[in-house]
């Protein structure tokens, strides 16, 4: 299949630049393979009236870092660094990986004055990608976890489509009612719907909800320039799927119940732990790495039943891993729909639950 299949018009006015209050009145399209894909309207608080006893939701529980920081150089240059994980190369220095904007000038040993009495010491620059190892401490050199040193100096890495800078209720907005694990510079967004009130009331209809990991990685932003899907190089990104998961699958599988992927970033998760199965019908076992997974038509989902997201780009892995779901034509013509019924797109857009 080319790239260009996964296009379509999106009016820029689509893009959602700001979240909805409450957090679940976000509307919902749902398309349900046993009506025959008809296409039905609500909002994400009515997901449990779609959904069946014995049904289980797999939520991505990463927490998003203030992985964005602004750096001052001797010269007074301003530089933008986004934290993107740990590396290992660099673990004596408690380096991380970053991007830097602009980065033609920086040389190793230079020191960015950042807020808070942070300084950002650039350690390294990649030959392959271009990305910096970074290491973060205090001005008289105090060593921190740099988890801490985000937390002083860093604020949240809003998306490139949101054209504004982040707030302060963006550190709470942009952030998942049950994030957990710190690593993501970038929100699973589909999970950004649910409420505790939510939550409680799936319980109350015998939807169970399990946890996995996935650090969400800037590579969920690239554009993919390959012109055939299967030349397209996957980013790769950090996960966890734990026993208790794997346990709620069986468990799922055993009553009936089917799996439901909260976003993209659970279905990658699900599908790299599938073990043995036919489609719809495979099961996962627990274990962690880095997976580079890529879902597409052809390449399609063994593990999840359905998929609840949010509304994504044209052309980009996020929509392609949409058409595994339910194939190439039907999720174009559902986002067609969409975009002629007004849905709001991306981050912080309103979502879609599909079954299959």
């Amino acid at each position: 299949m080319r790239t260009t299949d996964f296009d379509f018009d999106l009016p820029e006015e689509r893009i959602a630049q700001e979240p909805v209050e409450p957090r679940d009145a976000a509307r919902l399209l749902v398309r349900d393979a046993v009506d025959g894909g008809q296409l039905r309207h609500g909002q994400v608080s009515d997901l449990p009236d779609f959904l069946r006893p014995g049904d289980l939701l797999v939520v991505n529980d990463t927490r998003v870092l203030p992985a964005r920081v602004l750096g001052r150089r001797s010269t007074g240059g301003q530089v933008e660094l986004l934290f993107l994980q740990p590396d290992a190369a660099f673990e004596q220095e408690r380096g991380w990986r970053a991007m830097a904007r602009p980065a033609k000038k920086l040389k190793p040993g230079e020191r960015l004055e950042c807020s808070a009495g942070v300084v950002a010491r650039m350690l390294e620059r990649s030959s392959e990608d271009g990305t910096w190892a970074v290491a973060l401490e205090g001005a008289d050199g105090e060593v921190r976890p740099v988890e801490e040193w985000l937390a002083r100096c860093g604020v949240m890495p809003l998306p490139p489509y949101i054209q504004r800078a982040a707030r302060a209720e963006d550190a709470e907005r942009y952030q998942t009612v049950y994030a957990a694990e710190p690593g993501a510079v970038a929100a699973p967004t589909a999970g950004l719907h649910f409420t505790e009130a939510l939550l409680a009331r799936l319980q109350e209809r015998g939807v169970e909800v399990a946890r996995v990991t996935l650090h969400v990685g800037a590579g969920t932003f690239l554009p993919v320039t390959a012109e055939r899907l299967e030349d397209h190089d996957m980013h790769s990104e950090r996960y966890e799927l734990s026993e208790e998961c794997e346990r709620a699958v069986r468990r799922a599988r055993e009553v009936g119940g089917r799996v439901i992927a909260v976003g993209t970033t659970s279905a990658r998760v699900l599908e790299s732990c599938r073990a043995g199965g036919g489609s719809g019908a495979a099961e996962v076992r627990a274990g962690r790495g880095d997976t580079r997974i890529f879902l597409h038509p052809g390449h399609g989902p063994a593990v999840c039943d359905g998929l609840f997201t949010n509304f994504h780009l044209p052309k980009s892995t996020l929509v392609m891993l949409v058409a595994s779901f339910i194939g190439t034509e039907e999720t174009l013509a559902m986002y067609r729909a969409a975009i002629e019924a007004e849905y709001r797109f991306y981050s912080y857009g309103d979502a879609t639950l599909v079954l299959r």
